[in-house]
This record gives C-alpha cells, sequence and structure tokens, in this order.
C-alpha cells in the first residue's frame, strides 16, 4: 500500500470521528466563554457543514454523486423553508423560549434527570428520541399515506450533504413531534435540547455525505451514512431498512438493520425515474397520486 492510499485509509476512518468530538468540544468551549447558548450552539453546527463540504470535495465516495446547480439550488430552498424556518431551525429557538418560560412558571413536568451530566442527558435524549424516531420512519415507509410525504425525502438520486434538508413539511412537523417537544415537556434544559441539536445536525451532514467514510465498530452504534445509503436504495426490501435518526440500535433490536458487506448501494431514489425534484413541485407531489411508484 503506498503512502498516499494507508493515508485515504486511515482518514477514511478518522474524519467522522473528530469532526463530531472537534464541533462537540467547540460547543462546550464557546459556552464555557459565555458566547452565549446561540453562539455555541449554531457556531459547530456551521464549521461542521464546512467541514463535510471540504471533504465531499477531497475525497468523494462517488464522482457521479456531485450536485447539479438546478440540485443545489433546490436543496437549499428546502434547508431554508422547511430545516429553517419549519421548523428545525426554528425548533431550537421555540424549544428555548418556550422552555424558559415553561421553567418560569413551574408548568414542565419536572421528570427528567436535569441532576445528570450533560453527556448522559443527551446520551439518554438519543436513546428516547430515536426510539419514537424509528417507529415513526417505519410508519412513514410502511403506511402509504405517510410514504407519500415521506417520499420527497426518498426522490433524489444521489446523496450529499445538503439533501439532508429535503422534507416535506408535513413529515418534518410529525418529526418534531417526536424530537424537541416531548422533552421540553419533561423539563429538559436549553444547553442539553443544544448539545443535542449539534450532534443531531452534524451527524445528519454525515449521513448523506457523498464521502469515502469507513465507520467500523461505529456502525453497530451510530446510524451513519455507510447505513443511510442503503436505506436511500431504490430497491424497496434494501430501504426499508436502517431508520435510525441517529443512532442504530433499534434497528438492531428489531431486526431491519441491513449493511451487506460484499457490495454497494446501487440506484438511489424512488421507482418513478421521472419523479419530479424541484420544491414547488415536491409540495404537491404527496396530493397526486402514487406518482412515486410509477416504474
Amino acid at each position: 500500500m503506498s503512502f498516499r492510499e494507508s493515508a485515504t485509509h486511515y482518514l477514511s476512518y478518522s474524519i467522522y470521528p473528530i469532526v463530531i468530538v472537534g464541533c462537540i468540544g467547540i460547543f462546550f468551549t464557546l459556552l464555557n466563554l459565555s458566547a452565549g447558548i446561540y453562539v455555541s450552539t449554531y457556531m459547530p453546527v456551521f464549521l461542521g457543514a464546512f467541514s463535510v463540504i471540504a471533504f465531499e470535495f477531497l475525497t468523494p465516495h462517488k464522482i457521479d454523486w456531485k450536485p447539479k446547480t438546478s440540485d443545489v439550488t433546490a436543496d437549499a430552498l428546502f434547508m431554508l423553508v422547511v430545516q429553517v424556518l419549519l421548523p428545525r431551525g426554528l425548533s431550537f429557538v421555540v424549544a428555548y423560549y418556550v422552555l424558559t418560560s415553561l421553567e418560569s412558571s413551574s408548568w414542565t413536568l419536572g421528570l427528567w434527570p436535569d441532576a445528570w451530566n450533560i453527556g448522559l442527558q443527551v446520551g439518554l435524549m438519543v436513546l428516547f428520541a430515536d426510539f419514537f424516531r424509528y417507529w415513526l420512519h417505519r410508519w412513514m415507509h410502511e403506511t402509504r399515506r405517510l410514504w407519500k410525504f415521506h417520499a420527497v425525502h426518498h426522490s433524489p438520486k444521489k446523496l450529499y450533504w445538503l439533501n439532508v434538508g429535503r422534507f416535506h413539511p408535513i413529515d418534518k412537523t410529525l418529526q418534531f413531534l417526536f424530537d424537541a417537544l416531548p422533552f421540553i415537556i419533561l423539563g429538559v434544559r436549553e444547553d442539553v435540547l443544544a448539545l443535542y441539536f449539534v450532534f443531531y445536525s452534524i451527524n445528519g451532514f454525515f449521513q448523506h455525505c457523498n464521502i469515502e467514510l469507513q465507520l467500523g465498530p461505529l456502525n453497530y452504534l451510530i446510524s451513519g451514512p455507510q447505513l443511510h445509503r442503503w436505506h436511500h436504495s431504490r430497491i424497496s426490501d434494501e430501504a426499508n431498512s436502517n431508520y435510525g435518526n441517529n443512532i442504530i440500535v433499534w434497528d438492531l433490536l428489531f431486526g431491519t438493520y441491513f449493511l451487506p458487506k460484499s457490495r454497494h448501494v446501487e440506484e438511489l431514489g424512488l421507482l418513478n425515474r421521472s419523479y419530479p425534484l424541484d420544491f414547488v413541485s415536491q409540495m404537491q407531489t404527496p396530493f397526486s397520486g402514487d406518482i412515486d411508484q410509477t416504474p
């Protein structure tokens, strides 16, 4: 093995943990420097996104997954409207203000173990949030009415970091009901929600990334790109697997874990190769019959 091949090999195993741990470290550093909860949260998320973009250029998984201008335009609009405005970006803002208001009025249930270390609290939040999101995600695939909304997310024929935000607003709203909202009611602190948001966002960028990555043993803990690519397979028997949002333990427990060792995923997307991909059309496709099922 040449030096370049050796460096590429080790890089493929190190990119994910270095970026995740580094961004979490930046979160705590900014928080300890009294930078404020917003700066401490969004700065590492932006840095994580820039890191993923850089590695997509440096070490791509597939050259033909490089997005076209039309892909970037549509996905940027999805990211802005669905993820930032409704409700991904605002979910943290809403969570922060609602949580503060509820705490000041003593309206929360107070059932959350807020005396625990913040890392343990986020770990518990990930475990429970992923349990509910696992079943919601599975029902999205197994129920025709819900699938029509979720099909928007599965419509791209390639994966890269930005199309992690391609969701129909109704799909994303349902996700929010299973995500931050229950923990607000339980009384989770804003710094715990913020750290969860940092991990959630950066792991999501990696899930859809076009980077040559190897997660090794982490594939039995984290719902990362090697697993998630199979979830986007055009073949339904392959796509109906790996439902985990952040972790993969519930797939292992409920028998939906799928990671072939001897091959890579081939075609991505829906049966209908002419399924429209622009933003305006995809706001309407869930109400347009079974167009996702047309071969």
